[in-house]
């Protein structure tokens, strides 16, 4: 008689954790690219703006959101499993302190990386920006709206959780950033060894977020942080483009996430 053989739960839920966040990334860029293809197809030029614009709606908001609802109504999961809810006291006290740690965090990162002359990866924005540095401003409240509740819901609320309920909670924060932190490497441009360089600084700050979460249970909390980190770091770069009229090679793309 055939018996089949169950994968322990530990392992079954990391390997869904990875599935779920490479899952949102690999259905973001499909449909970015099937977008592109038929403006392509119908002879429209998509402009620097419109790039950023279908990338954000359709990977940050339907792609992440999509997935990480499919799978609450798979699993037949509520809005209590994300936690979400309008933020305390307590929860803004956290956005607060969360969103300095998380610049602190990667400035030091990159400073470190400045220091030793390693050399790290770039943002693919930026050399989007350095064509129409415009863009970086339609980044900031997107950074609120889009970027910080989609990337957050499926990576904190989805992968996060999952792996919280075979490994525990320090766990579950450090292997969704790595596996957060990793899903990044192909927006980032330069040799493997430099983005390795820029997935390790983003480590830190995506920890920022999965202990946040942790600790005030409210999805809306790290979403927030992720928000004014990104919009703080896009209003940098800009400034940065228009002061000192950088090339995209000597703004600190480090930085952006």
């Amino acid at each position: 008689m055939a018996t089949t053989t169950r994968l322990p739960d530990p392992v079954r839920s990391f390997l869904a954790a990875i599935a779920l966040g490479g899952g949102g990334l690999a259905v973001g860029t499909i449909l970015v690219v099937i977008t592109q293809f038929a403006a392509l197809s119908a002879g429209i030029e998509l402009t620097p703006l419109a790039l950023v614009v279908t990338s954000l709606v359709l990977l940050q908001g339907i792609a992440f959101g999509g997935v990480a609802v499919a799978y609450s109504r798979y699993r037949g999961l509520g809005r209590s499993y994300f936690g979400v809810s309008v933020p305390s006291l307590r929860d803004v006290v956290a956005v607060v302190l969360g969103y300095v740690t998380a610049l602190v965090a990667a400035f030091v990162g990159a400073f470190l990386v400045s220091t030793f002359g390693v050399q790290a990866g770039s943002n693919q924005v930026t050399e989007i920006a350095a064509q129409d540095p415009e863009v970086l401003l339609l980044l900031v409240p997107a950074s609120f709206l889009l970027i910080g509740p989609g990337e957050e819901l499926l990576f904190r609320g989805v992968v996060q959780n999952r792996i919280r309920e075979s490994f525990g909670p320090v766990p579950g924060i450090a292997l969704a950033s790595a596996i957060f932190a990793a899903i990044h490497y192909v927006a980032l441009t330069g040799g493997a060894g430099g983005r390795l360089v820029t997935i390790g600084i983003l480590f830190f700050p995506s920890v920022v977020f999965g202990t946040a979460y942790e600790l005030t249970d409210n999805i809306a909390v790290p979403a927030l942080i992720h928000g004014a980190y990104n919009a703080t770091l896009f209003s940098l770069a800009y400034l940065l483009f228009k002061l000192t009229e950088m090339s995209p090679g000597g703004v600190p793309t480090g930085l952006l996430f």
